[in-house]
């Protein structure tokens, strides 16, 4: 009973970052917003997903935070060669962007080199 309750909240507290991870990749204003909260909240929100099916289906458990761990490694590392590639073919940020550590880091390396 008490591993059902739990379940149910992980589900709805998972979909819920997924849902709110969708909202905001429709109202963040540009691709690297987007790619930074989609990560996030997909990350965060499957993970939650994955727990809550654990405690539904215990026996499931091993095969669920296997699933989870490749997720942890996978989601973040993907999100950053996407940003990367999006800013080395020159994807326009938003006129709020005050900083680019990125493009900040390559000049540094092409006055050393």
């Amino acid at each position: 009973m008490t591993l059902d309750l739990a379940g149910a909240i992980l589900l709805v507290a998972g979909g819920a970052f997924l849902f709110l991870g969708g909202l905001g990749l429709y109202r963040m204003p540009d691709t690297f917003n987007r790619i930074q909260v989609g990560t996030k909240a997909t990350t965060l929100g499957t993970v939650l997903s994955l727990a809550g099916a654990g405690c539904l289906q215990p026996e499931w458990s091993f095969k669920l935070v296997l699933i989870g761990i490749f997720l942890l490694f996978t989601n973040p590392l993907s999100s950053q060669v996407l940003a990367r590639s999006a800013h080395r073919i020159g994807v326009a940020q938003a006129p709020e962007t005050r900083v680019d550590h990125l493009a900040e880091d390559q000049k540094r390396g092409r006055d050393e080199s």
